[in-house]
């Protein structure tokens, strides 16, 4: 598919200037081509596997503050330019700049997916498969799935500038079913992030899988959550769901702007504690959420959103930012081709603090500690969430104890980051796939340890 980035740059000129021909503030060009391989193993066989190629070019016309969009899988010079001149809605020459500037980027794999052979992808299924297996006759089903992705990109927009990234993408993920005569109970965990499978040296697939098997098993003998008010301890090995969802979307400037986020309007104002920094980098080695450019060509950077308490700034793609005469923050982000982009989160968490995570937990009389959460949602313009706990405990008197199933958290972002009252030197990252308007896009979460004062836990229980 050389020939096709080659036909771009040649001809992106004349497609762009015909582009911007009736006007328009910028034109863009986004080249894609991917290969995707998804393996699934279950039921101790391999049931799922599909391994395929995609590729198509879209072309963007902003004008007038709106967006006009057309895409082809077809992508001749002909068929551009065409799609050029219906967006421009006539023909003839707009002025548009070459040259300014030129960006490539590539992902370091040492261990290359496009030059591994399918059956490995099935030994790391099946490894994972035996050792949760291995936990015993209440162990009722596990599921293991690989999923790997190379996406090339290339961007040329009317502004002059040319950019280039190769993306190597892992994902593999473990899910078991325990049971015994009265309940069954699900355990899961995942691991991932841009580069090759040299990811399973470092983490070998029996460690996931033993994992997700423990805590299925424990969540078997586990006590009906309580019900009430209680200080909660997120373990940074909770993920970061409560920061991206209850957080990160309401710093998005497109909700921003719209009125849906519960931080309009409130730049250089106090919106946590002091302790609280939160950071969106998409510039960090290896990571899910991580590139060289966005899917707009703007190079990958560090924003600081939250600091130390203060809203320091939000999420800008280029049509935002165009709006507020800002400049993006390398935020524009799409699923392929046929997608325009948006603003998305990269690598979003809560920056370390100082404190030991033992000294957090022992700090606390009664509470709960959370090791894992689940799914949940988030209303933006209020804050307003509620996650599940996969796996928590209680606390008592500074001791973590018994485990509890069955429980969610219930809050407010907002109020929730003005309750931190500790935060961890520790950071544990999760990856996960990010939907928005109907789009799915890679991104990673992290927090420390942090102590909130006062959380509603949803449970079984009334205390």
């Amino acid at each position: 598919m050389d020939h096709i980035k080659e036909l771009i740059k040649d001809r992106a000129g004349a497609i762009l200037s015909n582009l911007l021909s009736q006007g328009g503030e910028y034109g863009e060009i986004f080249y894609e081509r991917s290969r995707i391989t998804r393996m699934e193993r279950e039921d101790g066989k391999l049931n799922r596997v599909s391994h395929g190629y995609d590729s198509g070019v879209g072309i963007r016309l902003i004008k007038g503050g709106k967006t006009f969009y057309g895409y082809t899988t077809q992508p001749t010079y002909e068929n551009l330019l065409e799609i050029a001149k219906t967006l421009a809605r006539g023909e003839g020459y707009g002025p548009i700049a070459v040259g300014k500037r030129y960006i490539k980027g590539w992902t370091i794999a040492k261990l290359d997916p496009d030059q591994t052979d399918l059956s490995f992808r099935h030994q790391i299924l099946k490894r994972a498969d035996d050792r949760a297996r291995s936990f015993g006759k209440e162990i009722k089903q596990v599921l293991s799935v690989m999923m790997d992705k190379t996406r090339e990109i290339l961007i040329v927009n009317s502004l002059g500038e040319m950019a280039e990234d190769l993306q190597k993408r892992i994902v593999f993920f473990v899910e078991v079913v325990a049971g015994n005569r009265e309940i069954l109970q699900r355990g899961y965990e995942s691991l991932g992030g841009r580069g090759g499978f040299e990811i399973f040296e470092q983490t070998p697939p029996e460690a996931v899988a033993e994992k997700a098997a423990r805590r299925a098993l424990l969540l078997l003998k586990a006590k009906p959550a309580p019900a009430g008010n209680f200080t909660v301890v997120l373990s940074s090995s909770a993920g970061g769901t409560m920061i991206h969802e209850a957080v990160g979307h309401g710093l998005e400037a497109d909700l921003v702007q719209k009125g849906l986020s519960v931080y309009a309007g409130k730049l250089g104002q106090k919106v946590a504690s002091d302790l609280v920094t939160v950071v969106d980098d998409a510039t960090i080695e290896g990571h899910n959420g991580s590139f060289s450019v966005d899917d707009e060509g703007v190079p990958a950077q560090r924003k600081v959103l939250i600091d130390r308490g203060y809203l320091a700034g939000y999420m800008y793609d280029r049509l935002r930012a165009m709006k507020e005469g800002r400049e993006s923050t390398g935020n524009g982000r799409r699923q392929s081709y046929a997608h325009v982009p948006i603003v998305r989160m990269t690598n979003t968490f809560i920056d370390r603090g100082e404190e030991d995570p033992d000294c957090i937990v022992s700090s606390v009389k009664k509470g709960v500690y959370v090791v894992k959460m689940g799914g949940g949602e988030v209303n933006t313009v209020t804050g307003d969430f509620v996650f599940e706990v996969m796996e928590g405990y209680m606390i008592e008197n500074g001791e973590i104890t018994h485990p509890i199933r069955g429980a969610t958290l219930i809050g407010n972002g907002p109020k929730a980051l003005q309750e931190v009252e500790a935060v961890g030197k520790d950071l544990g990252w999760a990856i996960g796939t990010c939907g928005k308007d109907g789009q799915g896009v890679p991104v990673t979460d992290a927090q420390p340890t942090v102590l909130i004062r006062n959380l509603t836990l949803g449970g079984c229980q009334v205390c």
